[in-house]
Order: C-alpha cells, then sequence, then structure tokens
C-alpha cells in the first residue's frame, strides 16, 4: 500500500458537540491523533477529501498538521447512521518497519466444483503487517473445491501473517445445495378444470335433493 495520501489538517481548539456540529457544518471532519505514548492531538480535517481517503478502512496517511508531518491509519470511523457520512476519526500514529495487526477484507475468487454451493463466513480476517505495506484484500481461491475453505487457504503476501485466535472455523463454507421438499406438485390446468367441474356438479347435487326435501316437506302439510 502507497502513503501517498496527503491530508492538510488544523488543529482543533473548540470541543462540545455544538463546535463538531459547527465544524461539520463548515466541510470539516473532527478527529483526533494518538498513539506511541503521546498526548492526543485534536485536528479538523476536509471532509470530501478525507471521506474519499477513508474509503479503504486501512488508508495510510500523511496528515500536515500545520508543518508537523505524522504517517496515521484509520483506527475508528464513525458515521451518520442515516446519511453514512463520516462524523468523526480516531487516527492512529505509526512508524515505517512497524508492524500492527489489522482487518482486512477477504476475496473470493473462483466457483467451486460442479454441484456445490459456498457461503462466505468470515468477510474479514485480522493479520499483522507491516503498517506501510497494508494488504487491502487476502484472496482466497475457491476453484474446483468440494470442501471448506480454511484459514489456511488464504494466500497471504510476503511478510503477512494470520493473527486469528480462530484457525479452525471456514472462511468459506462449501457443501451441496439442499433439497426442498416442495409438497404436492401442483395441478395442471387441465385437472384444476376437471376438480372444478366435479366440484360444481357436487354442489348441484345438494342443492337438488335439498329442493327435493322441501318439496316433500310441503307435500306432507
Amino acid at each position: 500500500m502507497s502513503d501517498k495520501i496527503h491530508i492538510q489538517a488544523l488543529k482543533r481548539t473548540e470541543f462540545g458537540k455544538g463546535a463538531a456540529r459547527q465544524a461539520r457544518r463548515a466541510g470539516r471532519i473532527p478527529a483526533v491523533v494518538y498513539g506511541h505514548g503521546e498526548d492526543p492531538v485534536h485536528i479538523l480535517l476536509p471532509e470530501h477529501q478525507t471521506t474519499l481517503a477513508v474509503r479503504n478502512p486501512n488508508a495510510l496517511i500523511t496528515l500536515d498538521i500545520e508543518g508537523d508531518d505524522q504517517l496515521v491509519i484509520p483506527k475508528d470511523i464513525q458515521r451518520d447512521p442515516i446519511r453514512r457520512s463520516v462524523d468523526h476519526l480516531d487516527l492512529l500514529t505509526v512508524r515505517r518497519g512497524e508492524k500492527i495487526v489489522v482487518d482486512v477484507s477477504v476475496e473470493v475468487v473462483g466457483e467451486p466444483a460442479a454441484g456445490f454451493e459456498h457461503f462466505l463466513e468470515q468477510a474479514t480476517v485480522s493479520v499483522e503487517a507491516e503498517a506501510t505495506d497494508l494488504p487491502e484484500t487476502i484472496v482466497v481461491d475457491i476453484t474446483d473445491r468440494d470442501e471448506n475453505a480454511q484459514p489456511e487457504h488464504l494466500q497471504l503476501p510476503a511478510g503477512v501473517e494470520l493473527a486469528m485466535p480462530d484457525l479452525d472455523s471456514p472462511i468459506v463454507s462449501i457443501q451441496e445445495p439442499e433439497e426442498q421438499d416442495l409438497g404436492d406438485e401442483p395441478e395442471t390446468e387441465e385437472e384444476a378444470e376437471v376438480a372444478e367441474g366435479e366440484e360444481a356438479a357436487g354442489d348441484s347435487d345438494e342443492s337438488g335433493d335439498a329442493e327435493s326435501g322441501s318439496e316433500e316437506s310441503d307435500s306432507d302439510e
């Protein structure tokens, strides 16, 4: 991953919900930078440029905080529940050469063996890698597979290691489709017409019997 994302940041001097709303109306996103035992730095970032940058949740960003360059990655992205716009960012300071643990999306390639279907069980996996060389996705190839794809089947780039506590659960489950009991087959149009005719005839007979019974009752009187 390249660190060619450069964003100008301003130090934040006003705090509170009112100040945050005012900043957002002005096209700025409140954020905090922390890490390596340093005091947190509260900043404001340009909304459009920052929103584009964090489409990749592990984007490596160089911040220019009023002349002081900081290399950071997003640690937490808070979004508006309705508009999905970025409301606040927690940014972690990183250094070249250090390794960090991040969650990376799983990319499934290929199709399973004929007659099988697949389901992605784990959309992301935790990996450890150099902060300046984080993968954007981790590939798992299921071409012609008829068994589950486990963590061991993930294709890890050089220098990247799994950091998952559970190495037994499948990444992608692969199985034959289950047969569904659809019950009785639907009637053909001809069978339906015959059934309707028989039902109508039965109703007519019952009606005739009722009328006959009524006439007999009248004659008895």
